[in-house]
């Protein structure tokens, strides 16, 4: 006796990426890697350690809304890109981790720009303020340690700028290492350079 054969309207089938499709996925996984790299361990460093703190602060509050967005526009793409080409009924091991990859960094970097960076960035304008208010204009460490001490307002907004920033840099440093897996994860899958 013969299996039935199942209708086309039942097949899932894993279709081949174009050229094109494949070079979006790629540019956007680059310039999400590239961006990453670069602002977390090249400007960040660079700006914290050779310029006034406030002047560094502004940078980064007008600078991180447009990283944020492009990284979270990324990882969005990206996972768009290879689920439209891997149907999940046809779906390899190594490509489930893939998917699971691309869905981690979604989320990591919408939490960051919907919650954890845009509370930092506000925090920072917060604490700033107040340093200003305190003829503290381009505050040094030592200085705003001493505040710290003397106010508790700006104390509570230490302890929410720590939480806030650790659990930003957190997601960012999640993004980066999807994004270092599904870099390794396509170079294991070219045949050659």
């Amino acid at each position: 006796m013969e299996a039935p054969v199942p209708s086309q309207d039942t097949m899932v089938t894993a279709t081949e990426p174009s050229d094109t499709i494949k070079l979006l996925h790629l540019l956007c996984l680059s310039t999400s890697w590239g961006m990453q790299i670069w602002v977390t361990f090249v400007a960040g460093f660079v700006m914290g350690s050779h310029l006034p703190r406030h002047t560094f602060g502004f940078i980064q509050r007008e600078l991180f809304p447009y990283y944020f967005h492009t990284g979270s526009a990324c990882a969005f793409f990206n996972l768009t890109l290879f689920a439209m080409h891997h149907p999940s009924e046809l779906l390899s091991d190594k490509q489930q981790t893939q998917t699971i990859i691309f869905l981690v960094c979604v989320a990591a970097s919408v939490l960051n720009t919907q919650w954890f960076g845009r509370a930092t960035s506000d925090i920072v304008a917060d604490m700033h303020l107040m340093e200003r208010s305190h003829g503290l204009g381009q505050a040094t460490r030592k200085s705003c340690q001493q505040l710290c001490a003397s106010n508790p307002s700006y104390k509570q907004l230490c302890q929410q700028f720590t939480l806030y920033h650790a659990l930003s840099s957190l997601c960012n440093f999640c993004c980066i290492v999807c994004n270092g897996l599904s870099l390794y994860y396509l170079a294991s899958a070219l045949p050659a350079l």
